[in-house]
């Protein structure tokens, strides 16, 4: 056993009644942060709980409490917790690990749980070759020493499973500094980098675009380095008003150009658990935001060339080349979506044309001046979520990790075999003996096995 540390301080940080405690804070804090949405607008807040609970929970960053300073205190207090505890007792480990088995006395051996002791006709020079050669064909690397009455042989497997859980504990801090570096409280206020890791939103309309976005915790612009353009957005609707599903085509453009995605296409169909990743920032589709204009595409047939407008109901628009004008004069719609659209259309050479089309829906319009595509639909800014978590394959790491050493704690051991071979009236008295860590019913039934192929072997 390692000698105990009489430091209070050290004794109470590796504590595993500390270890505990701070793991039930967490886990109850962060059902907490489960139940109360996170990252919404202050009104969001006063509307729900009222205003006094709001400024609470707002002095508590609960509103944003996986990056709250007291949250990643009591990760870092959990974090020295485990590491203390480790080197607390690592070394007990160590020592078990390098102890001179070769030591055990052969009375020892009997009070093993699992032993058995077996003759040989063999003298104990040519008994200790055979059980020597028998263990190396098994698969196990004896060593060997000779005692004042006989010879002493040792082999073990899986001496190192008994770091299986200091495996886990790594991979706990491995974890833990993902969220850390991921943290966009650790980007504003150690780092001083904004830019590092952050948490926003942006809303954008159909045919605009943004390069910036907004941050959750301070509402400050975050520059993203790039621009992403909303070219569409659609949405579909149950029979009594509510939305069903809706989704966003996206692209991204690097100075005005689009850029080709990792499914070799510039346009993106951004859905609920589609996101799009590009540069280390990743965009959800959150929401979106119906208005009142309309987004209105006009193709001339003749000459090919296409002009987009954004027009509010009412307004009467002009072509760019002066030929016709439209406009949209009614609406007909359940609840926030419009269904069908009255459309005004006319030019100087004809009296002017009107006409219902559906939402999102092309028709063909003959006029005197030419044939016209006319394409109309209610207009939409989609709502993205949109964050940067440089510490996410920290996570991913320090996952796989703690799967590997989780195998090795629970379905791993460390076993070990001792052989005496001693003399007994010439002839050689061998005395077998093994012990498991875990998993001892399995390992009685190897070592049951093991005496049984010995038998066989030795004859």
């Amino acid at each position: 056993m390692a000698k105990k540390n009489n430091n209070p301080v050290w004794s109470f940080f590796a504590s595993v009644k500390l270890a505990l405690f701070l793991l039930f804070v967490l886990a109850a804090t962060s059902i907490i942060g489960t139940i109360i949405p996170q990252n919404k607008p202050a009104g969001f807040y006063v509307e729900q709980y009222g205003q006094n609970m709001a400024n609470l929970m707002h002095t508590l960053s609960i509103q944003d409490m996986y990056n709250s300073w007291w949250f990643l205190s009591l990760l870092g207090l959990f974090c020295l917790n485990l590491i203390i505890c480790s080197l607390e007792r690592i070394p007990g480990v160590i020592k078990i690990v390098r102890k001179d088995n070769l030591k055990t006395r052969s009375e020892r051996l009997l009070k093993l749980p699992f032993n058995a002791t077996l003759r040989s006709e063999k003298s104990p020079a040519d008994a200790t070759v055979q059980v020597n050669d028998f263990l190396a064909k098994k698969g196990w690397q004896p060593q060997s020493r000779q005692t004042d009455d006989g010879t002493m042989l040792f082999a073990q497997k899986g001496a190192w499973t008994r770091f299986g859980v200091y495996i886990v504990h790594v991979s706990i801090l491995i974890i833990l500094l993902g969220a850390v570096i991921g943290s966009s409280t650790f980007a504003r206020k150690v780092l001083q980098n904004p830019d590092f890791a952050f948490k926003g939103s942006i809303m954008v309309p159909e045919s605009q675009q943004t390069d910036f976005i907004y941050s959750f915790q301070t509402g400050e612009k975050i520059d993203l380095g790039f621009t992403v353009r909303c070219n569409y957005f659609t949405i579909e609707y149950y029979d009594n008003g509510m939305p069903k599903t809706f989704l966003s085509k996206i692209t991204v453009l690097e100075d005005g150009q689009p850029v080709v995605l990792k499914d070799g296409k510039t346009v993106h169909f951004l859905e609920v658990n589609t996101p799009l990743t590009y540069k280390g920032v990743t965009f959800y589709q959150s929401s979106y935001q119906p208005y009142s204009d309309f987004l209105v595409t006009l193709t001339s047939t003749t000459t090919g060339k296409t002009q987009q407008n954004i027009i509010p109901g009412g307004k009467q628009v002009s072509s760019d080349d002066g030929k016709v004008s439209f406009g949209i004069i009614n609406k007909e719609g359940r609840g926030e979506a419009v269904n069908r659209i009255k459309i005004w259309f006319g030019d100087a050479d004809a009296e002017p044309s009107t006409f219902w089309l559906n939402n999102d829906q092309e028709a063909v319009v003959k006029r005197p001046s030419g044939d016209y595509r006319l394409h109309v639909k209610q207009l939409y800014a989609t709502v993205l979520q949109v964050t940067k978590d440089p510490g996410v394959w920290w996570v991913y790491a320090g996952c796989g990790l703690m799967l590997f050493g989780l195998f090795v704690a629970f379905f791993t051991s460390h076993r070990k075999i001792w052989a005496y071979i001693a003399d007994d009236q010439g002839k050689a008295r061998i005395i077998f003996a093994g012990s498991s860590n875990k998993n001892k019913v399995g390992f009685e039934r190897k070592f049951e096995a093991l005496i049984s192929d010995f038998e066989n072997f030795k004859k």
